[in-house]
C-alpha cells in the first residue's frame, strides 16, 4: 500500500511525462515544418505513447490519472476524497506547468513561441459551446475506457489498461486535433498556457473534459460497478 506522498509523486511524474513527450511533439512538428513535421498522427501517438507508458508504470501506484477530468471521475464515484482529490489535482497542474516551463528552457524561442509550447487552441470560427461539447465527448470516452479497464475488476483487459487508455488518448486527438486542439485534460491546457501566457479559451479545456469525466464515471460506476 502506498501512502500519499508516494502517490503524489507518480501523479507529478507522469504528468510531467505527458506535457514533455505530448506537448515537445507538438514544438518538434513545428521546429520540422519545413520537411512535413510528424503531422497529426505522430503528435497522437505521443501523447497516447506517454500516457500508456505511464499508466503501465505507475498506475499501480496512484491509479495513474494524470488527469483532472479522470480524478473527477474518481472523486464522483467516491473513489477518492476531496481532500486527495484537491491534492492529485494540484500536483498534476504542477506536473504539467514544469514540463512546459522545461520546454520553454530547451526549444528555440521562435519554435515554442509559434505554437505556444502547445497549447490547445480553437480552429478559427469554430464556436466555444462546439469545442466544450468535443472536449467532453472525447473525454467521456477516455475515462469510460479507464474504469472498464484500469477500475473494473471484472474487466477481461485490466493488465492491458494502459494500452487501452494511451489508444483512447491517440483516437480522442486524431478526432479533436484540427477543431480544438486537443486538451482532454486541463493539466494539458493549463501547464503550457501558463509557461506561454496564452490563454485564449481556456474554460473551454476545464469545463468539457471536467464534465465528460464526470458523467463517464459516474455512468460507469451506476451501470456496472454498484451491487444491486
Amino acid at each position: 500500500m502506498y501512502n500519499t506522498a508516494q502517490k503524489l509523486v507518480a501523479e507529478f511524474i507522469g504528468t510531467f511525462a505527458l506535457i514533455f513527450f505530448g506537448a515537445g511533439a507538438i514544438c518538434t512538428d513545428q521546429y520540422l515544418h519545413t520537411t512535413g513535421g510528424l503531422g497529426i498522427l505522430g503528435i497522437a501517438l505521443a501523447h497516447g505513447l506517454a500516457i500508456a507508458i505511464m499508466v503501465s508504470a505507475l498506475g499501480h501506484i496512484s491509479g495513474g490519472h494524470f488527469n483532472p477530468a479522470i480524478t473527477i471521475g474518481f472523486w464522483v464515484t467516491k473513489r477518492l476524497n476531496t481532500i486527495d482529490t484537491i491534492l492529485y489535482w494540484a500536483t498534476q497542474l504542477a506536473g504539467a506547468t514544469a514540463a512546459a516551463f522545461l520546454l520553454k528552457t530547451v526549444v528555440p524561442e521562435d519554435t515554442w513561441r509559434a505554437v505556444a509550447i502547445g497549447v490547445p487552441e480553437l480552429a478559427r470560427d469554430f464556436p466555444r459551446w462546439a469545442g466544450i461539447a468535443l472536449e467532453a465527448v472525447t473525454t467521456f470516452f477516455l475515462v469510460l475506457t479507464v474504469f472498464a479497464t484500469a477500475v473494473d475488476e471484472k474487466g477481461t483487459f485490466h493488465s492491458t489498461a494502459g494500452f487501452a487508455i494511451g489508444l483512447s488518448y491517440t483516437l480522442g486527438i486524431l478526432v479533436a486535433w484540427p477543431l480544438t486542439g486537443a486538451a482532454l485534460n486541463p493539466a494539458r491546457a493549463f501547464g503550457p498556457a501558463l509557461a506561454a501566457t496564452h490563454w485564449a479559451n481556456h474554460g473551454v479545456y476545464w469545463v468539457g473534459p471536467l464534465a465528460g469525466g464526470f458523467v463517464a464515471g459516474l455512468l460507469y460506476d451506476t451501470l456496472y460497478l454498484k451491487k444491486a
